[in-house]
């Protein structure tokens, strides 16, 4: 899919249009190879540049082209599967072309790009391509803190759910957050290789007033970088110390299960012994069957007295 837009005059106002004009910029989502053919014939793109970003492992990094430059950054993606709300992370292309196209692309609908197409972004311009990609860096940063936070309070939710209930299920769930945690922190380690080397102005010149947005950019992705790294440590203390609670509760059920199987065993073998084809103690009286009876439950008491004070029951 291919989505233009362009911030037209003298309202400065976001609007979308049909075809491709200078100054506009080109939002392209899940495309087919004809649509990348007609992006890359009409503005005469670098085949290489369009279809990297749709590649799901592509690297964070800044590549230079003659007049075409391109920061593919890592983004947060959250989707729906059967069981529960994944997230990972994915490629996202920004390409300046010649100073007078921006090009947007990836693999999957970018929610960090939403804002924008809303008009929710202050001071945005889709010929101001600069400030534009510092105003995107900026608010991905912002979107990694908030899936973060989401993390964060699932992890609690799973937490209380686990002192209710040793199940998988749960334990599953924690994997799973575990699994986003390590996706979060490796890109964002990897977009702040990015933003430093956009700070150096060697590959996009800066401005003095979009430098700021920039190191505001740069500032949220470390304390997103930082909260991973704690959220990080607290779930795997969390997993450690569930696993050895499990691990705990089923050598106390394994315990109780062996006391109480050592306890029923007296009976077996009294009364077994007493079920033998010969002369025994007590067999020709009437009452034979209670005194065995009453010694057997005397037997089973002593043992469950010694094996409680031993705590093994």
């Amino acid at each position: 899919m291919i989505q233009i837009f362009k911030t037209v005059e003298p309202d400065n106002e976001l609007i979308q249009i049909d075809t491709i004009e200078k100054g506009c910029w080109i939002n392209i989502t899940s495309p087919t190879e004809e649509e990348l053919m007609m992006i890359q014939n009409q503005l005469d793109v670098n085949p290489k540049l369009l279809r990297d970003p749709l590649d799901e492992e592509e690297k964070p990094r800044i590549d230079v082209e003659d007049d075409q430059i391109i920061v593919i950054v890592d983004i947060p993606y959250a989707y729906q599967d059967e069981e529960s709300l994944r997230l990972e992370t994915m490629p996202l292309g920004l390409l300046v072309l010649r100073d007078e196209y921006f090009i947007s692309i990836c693999a999957h609908e970018a929610a960090v790009l939403k804002p924008f197409m809303n008009k929710q972004v202050k001071d945005f311009f889709t010929y101001k391509k600069t400030r534009f990609i510092f105003q995107i860096l900026y608010n991905n940063a912002k979107d990694y803190l908030k899936y973060l936070r989401q993390i964060d309070k699932r992890t609690e939710y799973l937490e209380r759910s686990l002192h209710k209930s040793m199940r998988n299920k749960e334990l599953f769930k924690l994997l799973e957050l575990e699994k986003s945690l390590v996706f979060f922190t490796t890109s964002l380690k990897s977009n702040d290789v990015v933003l430093e080397r956009l700070l150096r102005g060697k590959y996009i010149k800066l401005y003095e007033e979009d430098q700021d947005l920039l190191e505001d950019a740069i500032i949220e992705n470390k304390q997103a970088i930082e909260m991973a790294n704690i959220y990080s440590t607290i779930m795997n203390g969390m997993m450690d110390a569930f696993s050895s609670v499990i691990s705990n509760n089923l050598n106390i059920v394994m315990k109780f299960l062996t006391s109480v199987t050592i306890v029923l065993s007296i009976p077996t073998i009294v009364f077994s012994f007493y079920g033998m084809n010969m002369y025994l103690p007590l067999a020709n009286s009437p009452l034979s069957w209670l005194y065995i009876f009453i010694g057997t439950v005397v037997l089973s008491l002593v043992v469950v007295i010694i094996l409680n004070r031993k705590q093994l029951l």
